[in-house]
């Protein structure tokens, strides 16, 4: 892998985000790492030096376009973009009528409104160096109907709808849109108590990076435009 691809990972501090940092360090792509949690990021940076690895880390809060844009343009000051991952997302498992105002505003602005707002800040970018790749960690919520998760599958969906239009806008540029789908993955987004019971039919974070790394990796005329991943035992029940 040239070191030049150059892979901006948001929500890489943890979870399926941090998985995916990792996996593209490891195969030898320039990774930019950012999150809103500046420490984790250094944590995750740490582990890879070990393994003779690293990440070169902005933090961003992809809620605010302010920040989005300026650590767009910290980064491509001295790099230039190949991949932006979007993988930033807040939940809650409450009922719709349980949730308040606040928590479905946080949901939306960060998993929905946050990956358009990068979308937005690397689209000129990939434009104007003849194409890219843009994938989006969604949910299997955007094809299933679950209880306790109205907020959270809107924005999936949300993302979903919009960069399905987007990827016909943008073939011209030879920009490729990826979709991911995952199903029940154990991660911190996961209340503990569920994640005691259930971690034996879930996947890893490890086991969804792998499949967004390579989904990169194809480099030929043919694009997995949507990939769902799910346990071989199904979804949660």
């Amino acid at each position: 892998m040239d070191k030049l691809n150059g892979v901006w990972v948001i929500g890489a501090s943890s979870g399926i985000g941090k998985a995916i940092a990792a996996e593209f360090a490891r195969v030898g792509c320039k990774v930019f790492a950012s999150a809103r949690r500046n420490v984790e990021l250094e944590r995750l940076n740490s582990e890879l030096q070990k393994e003779d690895h690293s990440v070169e880390i902005f933090p961003c809060n992809v809620a605010s376009y302010q920040n989005v844009e300026s650590t767009f343009k910290k980064i491509v000051s001295n790099n230039k973009i190949d991949c932006l991952v979007n993988n930033a997302g807040v939940t809650t498992f409450k009922l719709a009528a349980e949730n308040s105002i606040n928590e479905i505003n946080d949901i939306i602005t960060t998993n929905l409104l946050g990956s358009i707002y990068t979308i937005k800040a690397v689209l000129p970018h990939m434009i104007a160096n003849g194409g890219g790749t843009i994938i989006n960690i969604l949910s299997v919520v955007a094809k299933a109907v679950y209880t306790k998760s109205s907020a959270y599958t809107a924005s999936k969906m949300g993302l979903l709808g919009y960069t399905n239009s987007l990827r016909e806008e943008v073939r011209e540029h030879n920009i490729r849109l990826i979709n991911i789908l995952p199903g029940a993955t154990e991660t911190p987004m996961w209340p503990g108590k569920l994640r005691e019971l259930h971690s034996d039919k879930m996947m890893t974070a490890e086991d969804v990076a792998r499949i967004v790394v390579w989904s990169y990796l194809q480099k030929g005329n043919a694009v997995a435009e949507e990939i769902v991943v799910r346990p071989i035992t199904g979804d949660l029940k």
